[in-house]
């Protein structure tokens, strides 16, 4: 009997001891996943896990470690474990009480790959109680990575071209000064000998010679006289000093048997003229003369205000009032560049004759296949090689081709050429996006401010890093897959319709997102119609499909399409 009692007492001493020596298993139930399912968001999978220790599960010499794992096919990836243990462990794990339990909340994220596009994620255990290793089994707690914010990969961005400064028409200015001496209007010889006189003159020539690539607009003369001494005075000189200067051009016309009219006025006082000088000088005093200026309006009460001031009226007269006696000659014309014709003319008879901003317009306007634009690019390269304009729209051809080494190597060369090119710089970060790696894009696009694409390329920046309200703006202007997809990621589901409906040339990424929109907006028809014409455009989308969260309701409706 004894024997007996000893055996049932033995044999329940080991229960007890193997009962304290487990912990249990715990259920998708003691978790919480935020977001369900998870979300690819700037190259990342983020997650908040909210856990719960039952009442009386941990026991109080327990250390458990929570890792959060991905698993997809072909391998899974480790999220950032958190350590809990009981109340009589010593170490650097969070306590949980025993008797009550506890809850605990984990941050973790993964780095996005494709194939996690159809995942499931696990809660994995690593326990000991005491020395002892005890088995927890893993949990699913989540399913799945929604991840349209990856298909910015997918979307065209718009190359930065390197735009030429080609005008055909360029208003001209050339403008001379005759100045005469103090109370005279004759017109001196020393006067007429000057270079800006003499420049004036042959203007004049090469406008008359030139008249199929010169153009005259007007021929003006403006005399005027200092604003000191009497105002009836100055009036009479300035107006002589227009006859004797409008008089000496229209003697130079007749020379050269040129038809054209000269239009003539006078300014009695050049206080607009002395205020100018003025404040362009070094004189001591002369923010006191300014205000004097703008202080009195009559002329003659302004004239003797600053005569007042003798400390400075010498310097005055000596150094700012004869610059006001004095007649401007401004003849305004036209040059004339050649025509989209002769422009073409000239690429194919002897293209080393064209400028370079000829050679860019052509390649920018004039042709329109890409062989020959090519053709133009590589010309430019060759007769101006220190330029980098033609060698970044080489790139941007390429980069719109799909030929990403072709596209890098033309850009290098730019980049020898000028380091800050800022549509170089843009495009070299749309080929960091398109490899992912965005803090290089980012770098760069702080070098590609007046890239004429920018704003775009800022946009598909700001997606792939997750900022989707800052890259709707970006994108506002423009009417593209990626603009529409930062509408679909800010669930502007309206706006995105317009956008892809609006899109020229849609491609299979844009039905793919408006299959999307479609299944947002519970239109399955939509969906299925959207999902063929992406599929049939591109047949690498049937299995994003198959696996895509965004039709996860609508499994049935599409199996024909992705089987």
């Amino acid at each position: 009997m004894k024997k007996n009692i000893l055996f049932l007492m033995t044999i329940a001493g080991g229960v007890v001891m193997s009962s304290c020596g487990k912990l249990g298993d715990l259920s998708a139930d003691n978790f919480k996943v935020n977001p369900t399912p998870l979300e690819a968001i700037g190259g990342e999978v983020p997650a908040t896990i909210n856990g719960v220790f039952p009442e009386k599960y941990l026991k109080k010499k327990a250390v458990v470690t929570v890792t959060p794992v991905l698993k997809y096919e072909g391998g899974e990836a480790l999220g950032q474990s958190a350590t809990f243990q009981g109340e009589k462990v010593e170490g650097n794990g969070t306590e949980i009480n025993y008797k009550v339990g506890g809850t605990y909340t984990m941050k973790t994220s993964f780095e996005y790959i494709p194939a996690m596009l159809s995942s499931e994620l696990y809660a994995r255990f690593d326990a000991k109680v005491g020395k002892k290793s005890v088995s927890i089994p893993e949990v699913k707690i989540g399913y799945g990575v929604l991840s349209t914010s990856e298909l910015v990969k997918r979307c065209v961005i718009t190359a930065s071209t390197g735009k030429d400064a080609f005008q055909r028409i360029i208003e001209q200015k050339q403008e001379a000064n005759i100045k005469f001496l103090i109370n005279q209007a004759r017109v001196r010889t020393s006067e007429l000998s000057s270079v800006s006189i003499q420049q004036l003159v042959e203007i004049l020539k090469e406008i008359n010679d030139m008249q199929e690539e010169r153009a005259l607009q007007s021929i003006e003369v403006s005399a005027y006289a200092s604003p000191d001494g009497d105002y009836k005075f100055n009036e009479k000189l300035a107006e002589k000093r227009q006859d004797a200067s409008s008089k000496y051009l229209k003697k130079e016309l007749k020379k050269i048997k040129m038809d054209a009219e000269v239009n003539t006025k006078f300014t009695a006082e050049d206080w607009a003229g002395f205020q100018e000088l003025v404040s362009k000088s070094n004189l001591q005093d002369k923010e006191v003369i300014l205000r004097v200026l703008s202080m009195y309006q009559d002329p003659e009460e302004r004239e003797q205000q600053i005569r007042n001031m003798s400390s400075v009226f010498t310097e005055i007269a000596e150094g700012i009032l004869p610059e006001l006696r004095r007649a401007r000659l401004i003849v305004n014309y036209e040059v004339i560049g050649r025509s989209d014709e002769q422009i073409l003319a000239q690429f194919t008879e002897d293209a080393s004759k064209l400028s370079v901003e000829e050679l860019l317009y052509g390649g920018n306007v004039l042709v329109q296949d890409a062989a020959t634009r090519k053709q133009w690019y590589e010309k430019t390269t060759k007769l101006y090689p220190n330029d980098y304009r033609a060698y970044n729209n080489l790139a941007q051809m390429a980069i719109m081709e799909g030929n990403t080494t072709v596209a890098q190597n033309w850009l290098q060369k730019a980049k020898n050429v000028n380091a800050k090119a800022p549509e170089a710089n843009a495009n070299l970060a749309i080929l960091a996006l398109k490899s992912g790696d965005v803090a290089k894009a980012e770098v760069l696009m702080g070098q590609a401010s007046g890239s004429d694409t920018y704003n775009e390329i800022l946009g598909n920046l700001n997606i792939a890093k997750g900022n989707y309200t800052q890259a709707q703006k970006n994108l506002s202007n423009t009417t593209t897959n990626s603009a529409a997809l930062a509408q679909i990621l800010n669930k502007d589901y309206n706006a995105a319709k317009k956008t892809l409906a609006a899109i020229k040339t849609p491609d299979a990424t844009t039905s793919y997102l408006k299959a999307v929109v479609a299944a947002r907006t519970n239109d399955t028809a939509a969906v299925k119609a959207n999902l063929k014409a992406a599929i049939t455009s591109d047949s690498s989308l049937k299995a994003r499909a198959a696996n895509d969260i965004e039709f996860a309701n609508y499994k049935n409706d599409i199996a024909d399409l992705v089987k």
